[in-house]
């Protein structure tokens, strides 16, 4: 979850910027092909500079710590298990950051195979057993094998260019309606920035539709992640963590008040903004095997 949104954050930061300087330096293009080009150019800035300041910026986000030399037992069996299984992989041992939190949490960031970071949490680190720890460790793993990381800012990129365009073009139009009505002194005036507030307003609208087709990657990627995971260290232990992972994080209310709960529909429209699937799908998925 951090990860990702961190990521959306610092693209739509970089966009919003971008975006903000060439209105401002009146280097807007009037042609479709030139727009499309600028439109790619700005698009891929915000997701490419979100890709390479990934690692910092989840590490400062939560005030994680990297940790080359262990300070106790615990932190040493961590880094011996990241060791062997980025050996067993073939890859270079990412670094390795753990992070004061009571959430139950990990995640792994980084633009390449060779120069990624997994954190752990101390919320997690204490409440897991070994057992569970090597499979957070290998579905993290997984995440770095698969390039998740990478393939979201090519998705991004995308998704950015999209709306850039979609969003510049549209107000455009809108300016266009509007200069025809010349008795508008107020629009003669203003229109330069009229012009501006409709382009940001329409980006972070689209901004926010588009961000759908990202939350969908990043689910799919949970249960790719999950499957890949269980294959190497074994689907029972993946589901075994995935269920201690539920009541940990999923307390359930008592049968007498579970009636007045207010849950329902609308979790399922939550869900569609969400970068995570609920845990029992992931579970439900390792049972029948799926994303193998």
């Amino acid at each position: 979850m951090i990860r990702v949104i961190l990521f959306l954050l610092t693209n739509l930061s970089v966009m919003f910027m971008f975006g903000t300087v060439l209105f401002l330096t009146g280097m807007e293009s009037n042609s479709i092909r030139a727009l499309m080009i600028l439109s790619s150019i700005v698009g891929f800035s915000g997701s490419i500079t979100s890709l390479l300041l990934s690692k910092w910026s989840t590490l400062r986000s939560v005030n994680g710590k990297i940790i080359s030399h262990p300070r106790n037992k615990t932190e040493a069996w961590i880094l011996d298990v990241i060791r062997y299984q980025a050996s067993q992989l073939g890859i270079k041992t990412p670094e390795v950051a753990i992070y004061k939190s009571n959430s139950v949490n990990a995640f792994a960031s980084g633009y390449s195979q060779n120069s990624s970071l997994i954190a752990l949490s101390t919320g997690l680190i204490e409440s897991m057993n070994k057992e569970n720890l090597q499979a957070v460790i290998s579905h993290e793993f997984s995440h770095i094998m698969n390039g998740d990381m990478v393939t979201l800012a090519l998705i991004q990129g995308i998704i950015n260019t999209f709306v850039f365009f979609v969003s510049n073009f549209t107000s455009r139009m809108v300016m266009q309606m509007l200069y025809k009505n010349r008795q508008s002194n107020y629009v003669r005036s203003y229109g330069f920035l009229i012009n501006y507030v409709v382009s940001m307003i329409l980006q972070a609208v689209f901004g926010m539709l588009a961000s759908l087709i990202v939350m969908s990657f990043s689910r799919y990627r949970e249960f790719r992640a999950d499957a890949d995971a269980a294959k190497r260290i074994g689907w029972n232990k993946m589901i075994s963590l995935l269920v201690k992972f539920k009541q940990l994080t999923e307390p359930q209310p008592s049968e007498d008040i579970k009636t007045y709960c207010i849950r329902g529909q609308s979790k399922s429209f939550y869900n569609l903004f969400a970068s995570h699937p609920p845990v029992q799908d992931r579970i439900d998925a390792l049972h029948k095997k799926l994303y193998i």
